[in-house]
């Protein structure tokens, strides 16, 4: 998608987007004499302007006959957050519509460029789709729309939207992809392979260590989740050297491309989602193609812990002991608590290679995060609290919402092993704190920490404003901001 902004509306075919505020019909008076017509059309459809809502319609526009499409702004001042939805719902109504080009006028909006430019972004983000599985699809279902211009927006709006936003839509976009691609075209070999590809010329420094690399470094954990499964398992170091010498910030990804469950085996039904399992590796590599593409001012560790989850003659069993790169113990008590193993040598690695000033890691780890929030807000749990507080507030500016959850000495209890240092699962109950408890256990004393567990937020069964139904790329823009917000200042 093609994203531009000019002073002026362009001549030729194109549908115009109005945004309206509540009730407030002023923005309609650029229509001429269409605009009483188009203000009785709003008030017979009961429009109320509320934010993302919108009303299509065909009226003169001043001689041409023009598709116009009216888009909420609420009552409000327009924030970023709304611009986003103005650019997203336009995109959504005419994606497929048969319209080439999309004129949004905010002229009347009073938007600086950075919020002019977050217009675009919603644009861009919307307008996202992989049809590459997709050999029949009739012309009315084919994306129509290649270019989004948007007017009346201040001076710099361009450069802002090029230098600071167009480089999240790629970061955003890759990990979409990555999320949605199956699991017999992107597996740990391929991920890299693919990544590497999207990365080349991005400035960013490759590291990838295969299996013997792994085993000398006696990364049992990890190892032993991949064994079962033909595909071999990788780490993906990627390095973003932006800040001078201060110490890296890092964040670590789980890459379980593809989660059977291995020997404890998941029921079959809905399965063929564990393509997602990636979810946390994809969203940091989408947000270090982001990094690198605004150049930013930090210093920025990225890990993937890459492997395939399944059953077979060699796989991991249930009361199996597996030996961490930290030398700590683990009886593995489900096959299907896999995430944490990989998490657990992967944290390990960062500390002694980067000794980052803090950890973040993202993860699809636990069906429990998803009965405890929905699919509104993914868990952060963390030993500091004001890793917290710059996460929540990186969180509320970028839209990847965050709740935080409690974590304690009683819960850490509960993993403890009669056979070893620790068990990879406790009871039923707390099941997403308990295996936030086992990732601290891999923790240095005085390192910052928190594990983001995003299992309700990488894949939505439905559309929002800014993403259609399924990959959502979660966790890229969070990753984004925290470092805007955090280390670039």
């Amino acid at each position: 998608m093609k994203i531009r902004f000019a002073d002026q509306r362009p001549e030729g075919e194109f549908a115009l987007v109005l945004p309206v505020a509540g009730n407030d019909r002023s923005a309609l008076a650029s229509m001429g004499t269409a605009q009483a017509a188009l203000g009785a059309a709003l008030d017979s459809q009961r429009f109320d302007g509320e934010a993302a809502s919108a009303q299509e319609n065909f009226a003169d526009d001043h001689g041409t006959m023009r598709r116009i499409l009216v888009v909420g702004t609420g009552t409000e001042s327009v924030t970023g957050e709304v611009a986003e939805k103005l650019g997203g719902t336009a995109a959504a109504k005419l994606l497929t519509s048969g319209v080439k080009t999309a004129v949004i006028d905010v002229s009347g909006l009073g938007l600086d460029t950075d919020a002019a430019a977050r217009v675009g972004l919603g644009a861009a983000l919307r307008s996202w789709r992989y049809d590459r599985y997709h050999t029949k699809l009739k012309d009315k279902h084919k994306p129509s729309l290649t270019e989004v211009l948007i007017v009346g927006a201040p001076a710099g709006t361009q450069k802002r939207y090029d230098e600071r936003w167009a480089p999240v839509y790629q970061g955003v976009a890759l990990t979409r992809e990555l999320v949605t691609e199956p699991a017999n075209i992107i597996y740990p070999e391929s991920f890299v392979e693919r990544v590497t590809a999207s990365l080349k010329g991005s400035g960013l420094e490759i590291e990838v260590l295969d299996r013997a690399a792994m085993e000398k470094l006696g990364m049992g954990a990890l190892l032993g989740v991949a064994q079962g499964s033909v595909r071999e398992a990788r780490m993906m170091v990627l390095k973003w050297n932006g800040g001078g010498d201060s110490r890296p910030i890092a964040f670590v990804g789980k890459g379980v491309t593809f989660d059977t469950g291995g020997i404890s085996i998941k029921p079959a039904q809905g399965m063929e989602a564990m393509k997602w399992d990636m979810g946390g590796a994809g969203a940091v590599v989408g947000a270090m193609k982001a990094l690198a593409g605004r150049k930013a001012k930090a210093n920025v560790i990225g890990i993937c812990g890459l492997v395939e989850n399944m059953p077979g003659g060699n796989a991991q069993r249930p009361g199996d002991v597996v030996t961490t790169m930290s030398g700590q113990t683990v009886e593995v008590i489900n096959t299907d608590a896999e995430g944490r193993l990989v998490l657990a040598d992967a944290l390990t690695y960062v500390q002694r290679n980067f000794k980052p000033s803090a950890i973040i890691d993202f993860a699809t780890l636990t069906g429990a995060i998803i009965i405890s929030l929905g699919h509104e807000y993914a868990g952060i749990f963390t030993n500091n609290d004001e890793l917290a507080q710059k996460l929540g507030s990186a969180a509320n500016a970028s839209g990847d919402k965050l709740w935080r959850m409690p974590m304690g000495e009683p819960f850490d209890r509960l993993i403890d092993s009669p056979i070893a240092d620790m068990k990879n699962v406790g009871p039923r109950e707390g099941g997403s704190i308990t295996a936030a408890q086992f990732i601290k256990r891999f923790v240095e004393k005085g390192t910052p920490w928190a594990h983001i567990d995003i299992a309700g937020k990488a894949w939505a069964d439905k559309a929002s404003a800014t993403a259609e139904k399924g990959a959502t790329g979660f966790g890229v823009r969070l990753i984004d901001e925290y470092v805007a917000e955090v280390c670039e200042r």
